[in-house]
């Protein structure tokens, strides 16, 4: 063998043994110290098995397989694996993401919260969609519709139509001000009758409000007069019942005193003229 087929063995046996260090070294770090997730997503837009897992932007695994759910075909099943402790918990979402403007895509996953619960190995990773290039160019394409249409909205001939408004508007309000001025000071004089109305109104009121409640003042004290004397008449007939009654049974007893007498007179009117009767008439013989 020429020596440079033994170099040139030499070398091939280096880069050999580097390469299978390398391969070595990287399976010692992710083997035993990775934890496997997955997540689904309608648009993966460029994911590819290798791309990098990022948690809060920090490179923590990556992506082992892209491929549509068996169980619904219209998501994207993507496999991951990050190292072992990465926190992920149950409020942290996946979504598709990019290391930098210039890189290939990259699966995000957000921190989440320090209070949910961190998942396990095997968990799904909630996830949420990220717009797609045809949605984005349907915005862009929105915007440029509304662009347009505010340029044309405010183009030199709408800019000047404009100002022809403004200025009619200017030279209606310096022809109406002095009507306004007027209105407005015969607003103000109206609105001072009003007060003066009112606070003689207020007078008045009070003027008249203190007669009428003397008057009811003294309209109460008459009856209340009126029933300590009613009152008293009460108790005075009560003490005299029975007065009365003496005195209602003697007129009793008069009243038919003087109905015997009427009658007597009625039967012999001579009596008040004779005292003795007359002897009665002799049959004629």
């Amino acid at each position: 063998m020429t020596t440079e087929a033994k170099v040139g063995a030499f070398v091939l046996s280096c880069f050999a043994v580097l390469a299978f260090t390398v391969v070595y070294l990287l399976n010692a770090q992710y083997s035993g110290g990775t934890a496997h997730y997955r997540t689904y997503l309608r648009y993966a837009g460029g994911l590819e098995p290798g791309a990098s897992v990022l948690y809060g932007g920090m490179n923590v695994g990556k992506v082992t397989a892209v491929r549509p759910w068996a169980t619904d075909p219209t998501r994207i099943e993507i496999l991951l694996e990050v190292k072992k402790d990465t926190p992920l918990n149950e409020k942290s979402v996946a979504k598709l993401g990019f290391v930098s403007v210039m890189n290939s895509a990259a699966l995000s996953i957000t921190t989440g919260s320090i209070d949910a619960k961190r998942l396990p190995p095997g968990s799904v990773i909630a996830s949420k969609e990220a717009a797609s290039l045809d949605e984005l160019n349907e915005i862009s394409g929105n915007l440029n519709h509304l662009l347009g249409n505010l340029d044309a909205m405010t183009g030199s001939r709408n800019q000047k139509k404009v100002q022809a408004i403004l200025d009619n508007v200017d030279l209606l309000i310096a022809e109406e001000r002095p009507k306004i001025d007027r209105l407005t000071d015969q607003l103000a004089q109206v609105s001072q009758h009003a007060d003066e109305t009112i606070q003689n109104v207020n007078g008045t009121v009070t003027d008249v409000h203190d007669p009428i409640r003397k008057d009811l003042a003294e309209l109460q004290s008459a009856l209340e007069q009126a029933k300590d004397l009613l009152q008293s008449m009460q108790v005075i007939v009560r003490a005299n019942d029975y007065k009365i009654n003496d005195t209602v049974e003697n007129l009793r007893e008069a009243t038919d005193n003087i109905n015997q007498f009427t009658d007597s007179l009625k039967q012999r009117p001579w009596s008040l003229v004779r005292i003795k009767q007359p002897d009665d008439r002799q049959v004629p013989k």
